[in-house]
């Protein structure tokens, strides 16, 4: 009998990939809760409810129809599939256990290291980068070494325990139909190909008319589609999403050099004086946000993974944003703000639904620009320095949102 219940997750949780890729596979039925009013992480997941069930308070989290619970994405994942994802033998479950740890170990820290500086999760190290690279090759070339001869029954298990070994994290479907496209083909005999052949020879002419006739009806028509799964067809008949931020008129602050001179130059003497020089109040604005549920936070590693969640959640806004999010204290008492610079004179996550997700678990004040008050909390919160006398705790780490 097929496992259902629910997948507990936020949008886009790339780790989530793993138990949908291997219900898919193996015919589990998962509702996914990930968005409001359903599920709301940072909140949800905090509830005494939802800690009762899994008391890490971590996402993905499983919770059987039957009222069996689970949490850690592999966990997840190996409940929900059937023998052939596992391993129908010792050996081969081996196997499988093999590779979801090489994953884990070999392939998933070093993509981390490389990709996370592009998100603005963590600052760029060139060093650490090139390395990161290097080891990521080393890695691939012995996954790919692996999956050529074998991509059979234990690469379709290789497609779902380590979904992020290419380190872009690819959609349920989309891994679905690469693994699909990478099945072997049966043979087929040599006599039995002959006859074809033959056929294909005798019926040749007699088709030659009729294609002539279909080309013709293609130059007027057009070329017939490819034929496409549900999947990609559904992706196909979605409207192309309208830029939220077409309203407004152009302005001749350009955030991408300000990106670049935050990233590649020195905060306070380059990056801050570039931005009061070319700023555009008419075009864009500052706002402080607070995180409302401080008496939530717990651990500094989670409220990190709060402020990483939400800009993961906002990927699309990067061209028209960017923003130092920062965290004080200790464990047990700490604090969450940070300073944002947004296209527009509103906040730009009321321009798109996609964007909602967290940002009303935040207070938010618009900052004058020409305020030196405001500029200090922009210095500050940018260059990461400063006595933040506003906070009353310790600066203890940040990340930048760009």
């Amino acid at each position: 009998m097929a496992v259902s219940g629910t997948l507990y997750t936020f949008p886009d949780h790339w780790r989530s990939y793993k138990p949908l890729i291997a219900a898919q596979y193996s015919g589990a039925q998962l509702r996914v809760l990930s968005s409001p009013p359903h599920f709301r992480f940072g909140h949800s997941n905090r509830s005494q409810d939802f800690l009762a069930k899994f008391p890490a308070g971590k996402v993905p989290a499983f919770e059987g129809d039957d009222g069996f619970c689970v949490f850690e994405s592999n966990a997840i994942a190996y409940y929900v599939s059937n023998e052939e994802l596992r391993g129908s033998s010792r050996e081969g479950a081996a196997q499988v256990l093999q590779w979801v740890n090489f994953a884990d170990s070999d392939i998933v820290p070093p993509a981390c290291t490389w990709v996370f500086p592009t998100l603005g999760i963590m600052h760029y190290n060139k060093q650490a980068t090139e390395q990161a690279k290097s080891e990521l090759r080393r890695a691939l070339g012995v996954l790919d070494s692996h999956l050529d001869p074998v991509m059979g029954v234990y690469g379709a298990a290789m497609w779902v325990w380590g979904p992020e070994a290419d380190g872009v994290h690819p959609p349920p479907q989309i891994t679905a139909k690469k693994f699909a496209e990478n099945q072997p083909k049966k043979e087929t005999g040599k006599k039995e190909k002959k006859e074809k052949e033959k056929d294909k020879e005798k019926t040749k002419e007699k088709d030659k008319d009729s294609k002539e006739k279909e080309k013709d009806k293609g130059k007027d028509k057009g070329d017939p589609e490819e034929e496409l799964d549900e999947c990609e067809q559904a992706l196909r008949n979605e409207p192309r999403p309208k830029d939220p931020f077409s309203h407004l008129p152009k302005s001749p602050f350009i955030l991408d050099e300000f990106k670049r001179k935050y990233s590649n130059e020195d905060t306070q003497s380059v990056a801050l004086p570039h931005l009061w020089e070319h700023f555009d109040p008419q075009g864009w604005s500052l706002w402080f946000c607070e995180y409302k549920y401080p008496e939530q936070l717990s651990q500094t590693f989670m409220s990190c993974n709060l402020i990483s969640g939400m800009f993961q959640r906002l990927d699309s806004l990067r061209k028209h944003a960017f923003a130092s999010v920062l965290l004080f204290g200790t464990n047990n008492d700490s604090s969450i703000s940070g300073v944002w610079l947004m296209r527009g004179q509103e906040l730009a996550f009321q321009l798109c639904p996609d964007w909602q997700v967290d940002y009303e678990s935040y207070t938010w004040r618009r900052l004058d620009p020409s305020s030196p008050d405001s500029r200090v909390l922009v210095s500050e919160y940018f260059s990461w320095e400063g006595k933040f006398q506003h906070v009353g705790k310790p600066f203890n780490q940040g990340k930048i949102f760009k």
